[in-house]
């Protein structure tokens, strides 16, 4: 038996618009207007028509025709924030989605943030501040948790396993597993209360990354061929853990590649083999016992060839970014005002700081595609002038405060 677990993060920043020296004291951080490429709600605009849209209208399809078809979503607060404002349909082709009963959403972060780098109350306060999102909107409460960007390790698992999730997904690389396989599930090394699901970044990435690289030895890749290989785990596997960006379908790999077409076929082609089925994170935690005990003592996360924190704190300027933003959180949260501290919180969204990875060579290429700005350095720039501001706002809000009070006691 091989159960098949697929698993799509959805998740759109708020980017920070071209904030010059001469736009400080205005609070508009996040751009609506302008440039397309920091428009967040032409952005989004884009990547909906593209892949949301279109790739929901056909999931509900295949929901509804397979009845052993199932899937999870991951949605950022964030990005359900716009939804809300700028493209409620949207947000309610995801509701018919999990109408179905055959949809599980996730866990995470809200502001899909590397709070829990820096900080261990921040972290679960967004945590906690995205379940009341998903109870809200959903009328769902998260079993499973998946943090930014799978950054992972022992004690991730662990404050996920006190927060009381079920489960938590990792990047199932060779660096944690050694010469085990990601199709099993695990324990997390001192954490008694959770499983662990690890991504078959091999099979994930041949769809997300190599689905329409014509000089790769399996291109064209159909959903028959991809379904064979599925298939042939059968014996040796409990479940083959595909992980990846809802954005595959569309957006990354456009439409003209075939990749609609493939994912309209593939439920048929892998329920072919008599002992393949689909079950979502917190099903294949239930029906499967962990095989062995991950020991992740460092952070390993999706990206690159290394699967560590580099693409976002891996030169100078993300250090100081991330340093600097961290460094405000006792004065923003003195000021009890929401509006500062959620312009802060959305600072902290991930996206911001892998815009300013200066990698190259194999990786470059990904950065770049990724990055709206011109350069890094841009990115930089805008992000610290932003935090600047921020942090006189916050600085004067607490000063008018303190004279407040000192005027009460005269």
């Amino acid at each position: 038996m091989v159960s098949v677990c697929f698993y799509f993060q959805v998740h759109q920043p708020f980017r920070v618009r071209k904030y010059r020296v001469f736009d400080i004291g205005s609070p508009n951080y996040f751009s609506y207007e302008g440039e397309s490429n920091l428009n967040n709600k032409l952005v989004l605009e884009k990547v909906a028509r593209k892949c949301y849209i279109p790739a929901n209208k056909l999931l509900l399809k295949l929901l509804r025709k397979h009845e052993k078809f199932k899937v999870s979503f991951s949605l950022s607060g964030v990005v359900i924030e716009q939804f809300e404002r700028f493209f409620p349909e949207v947000l309610d082709s995801f509701k018919e989605l999990v109408k179905t009963g055959k949809v599980e959403l996730l866990g995470e972060t809200y502001y899909h943030s590397l709070a829990f780098l820096k900080s261990r109350r921040e972290f679960v306060r967004q945590v906690k501040k995205h379940e009341r999102k998903l109870w809200q909107v959903f009328k769902i409460k998260p079993q499973v948790f998946r943090n930014t960007e799978l950054i992972y390790n022992n004690e991730l698992a662990r404050v996920a396993g006190e927060l009381g999730y079920s489960g938590v997904l990792a990047e199932g690389h060779e660096k944690i597993l050694g010469w085990r396989s990601p199709n099993f599930v695990y324990s997390p090394a001192g954490a008694k209360r959770i499983k662990l699901l690890l991504k078959n970044y091999k099979l994930s990435d041949d769809i997300a990354f190599r689905f329409s690289e014509r000089s790769w030895s399996e291109w064209p890749l159909t959903a028959s061929k991809f379904s064979a290989w599925v298939s042939a785990l059968n014996g040796n596997a409990d479940t083959v853990n595909l992980f990846m960006d809802y954005e595959t379908f569309g957006e990354h790999q456009w439409q003209s590649t075939g990749i609609f077409e493939f994912l309209e076929s593939l439920p048929k082609e892998l329920l072919k083999h008599p002992d393949n089925d689909f079950k979502t994170p917190s099903e294949v935690i239930a029906s499967y016992p962990a095989r062995d005990t991950i020991d992740a003592p460092y952070f390993i996360s999706w990206a690159d060839i290394e699967r560590d924190l580099s693409a976002w704190l891996g030169n100078k300027m993300q250090l100081a970014a991330l340093n600097s933003l961290y460094s405000l959180e006792q004065d923003v949260m003195q000021t009890r005002d929401e509006a500062l501290i959620d312009s802060w919180a959305k600072l902290q969204t991930s996206d911001h700081f892998y815009y300013m990875c200066t990698k190259w060579f194999s990786d470059g290429d990904v950065h770049k595609y990724f990055n709206p700005y011109e350069s890094p350095y841009d990115a930089f720039i805008n992000f610290m002038n932003v935090l600047n501001d921020l942090k006189a706002r916050i600085d004067d809000k607490l000063k008018r405060r303190k004279l407040l009070n000192d005027n009460k006691h005269l």
